[in-house]
């Protein structure tokens, strides 16, 4: 499964002013329902054609610009999937990410990749990853309430033996989790307490943060340890990622099945994202009919564009088209998506998030005061 990251989104949101086509589908991953998959796709990319032409393009051309995804469509493709595709196209760049979030079909054709189905990603808003160590293995999860994947890593050691042969001179490690490097050995003494081998485990871990540190850089998804209980309080020494939670699943996780993973990382989960949730709208809620909120689309996309919101709530699930002017600081609100549009609640997102606020995209109904868009402001 692919990490989605803050330099992925960067990666997108700096693409130039080009056809630039966004396709979100979910996925079935068991029983005869997987047969649903390609045929969705296909429905999806059928969409984009049509929008295409009503852009003015000539079917062979959309025909062509589509190829990378027809090209997608195979076995094996299929078979590496999690509860959610997203596809990012245009002339210039081609992307997509298997996503542990079963999100709603969906095509939009802008100058523009459209990002806020990723948001939940982003804002650790019910997205969460598992980190399980024990000295013979390294693995990383990311995760929802339904289910949990394994993240391919590099620059990250597989076990204690892998660490330490390099030396701390030594600045990068090319190794992928799961391969095959052998037996962890024995190291300067057999209790836990033992100061060379807690010397021995610090050196590993820091290896282990210090590798993790591209996947997590600016994220704010909370980090579950799972480990025996003597690994735990080790790895929190040698940790620098700011939102690694102190309660861990304890036990050797190498003897757990994905699905007893999950279920044990998710009870740690929720009660920190339903915390956070409602400390925010608690906040929000004293601040409210302050100059510190704002609760129309017209004062929070300008809030967010210059880089005055804090917290934002954004419907998932709903588009609003339209054009916003930062020269003149106005925006323009269509009924449906006209040529030059772009969805303001998404550009909404994307400006808050990249200029270092947090996006909780929620359902229409949990925004705070039942409005379409709200926003704790910096000042």
């Amino acid at each position: 499964m692919n990490l989605f990251t803050i330099d992925e989104l960067t990666t997108l949101t700096t693409a130039s002013n080009s056809t630039c086509i966004s396709i979100y589908s979910p996925i079935e991953r068991l029983g005869i329902e997987t047969q649903q998959n390609p045929i969705r796709l296909k429905n999806l990319v059928r969409q984009a054609i049509e929008k295409l032409l009503a852009l003015g393009m000539r079917e062979q051309d959309a025909k062509e610009l589509l190829q990378p995804i027809y090209e997608l469509d195979n076995d094996d493709f299929w078979q590496h999937q999690s509860d959610g595709l997203a596809i990012f196209l245009s002339p210039h760049q081609f992307h997509y990410y298997c996503l542990p979030i079963a999100f709603p079909e969906l095509t939009v054709v802008g100058d523009r990749f459209h990002i806020k189905p990723l948001l939940q990603l982003m804002s650790g808003d019910g997205t969460f990853s598992v980190l399980a160590l024990s000295q013979n293995q390294v693995r990383l999860f990311q995760g929802t309430r339904y289910h949990l994947d394994e993240v391919e890593l590099t620059d990250v050691p597989t076990n204690i033996a892998a660490a330490l042969q390099y030396d701390d001179s030594e600045k990068s490690l090319q190794v992928h989790t799961g391969s095959s490097q052998g037996n962890s050995g024995i190291f300067h003494g057999q209790g836990a307490g033992n100061e060379d081998r807690k010397h021995d485990l610090l050196s590993y871990f820091r290896q282990v943060n210090n590798g993790l540190e591209y996947f997590f850089k600016n994220q704010q998804t909370p980090l579950i340890l799972a480990g025996v209980d003597y690994l735990l309080p080790i790895y929190h020494e040698a940790n620098t990622y700011a939102h690694l939670l102190p309660n861990g699943i304890t036990g050797n996780p190498e003897t757990l099945t994905l699905e007893e993973l999950h279920t044990q990382a998710w009870q740690i989960a929720q009660p920190y994202f339903d915390l956070a949730k409602v400390s925010t709208i608690s906040h929000y809620e004293e601040l409210q009919g302050s100059e510190k909120t704002a609760n129309t689309l017209e004062k929070v996309l300008s809030a967010a564009y210059f880089q005055r919101v804090e917290t934002l709530f954004v419907p998932i699930n709903k588009n609003v088209w339209g054009v916003f002017d930062p020269v003149g600081n106005s925006i323009q609100i269509h009924p449906q998506q006209e040529t030059g549009d772009e969805d303001l609640l998404d550009l909404a997102a994307l400006h808050t998030l990249t200029n270092g606020g947090t996006v909780y995209a929620v359902e229409q109904e949990d925004v705070p005061e039942h409005k379409a868009i709200a926003a704790i402001l910096r000042y």
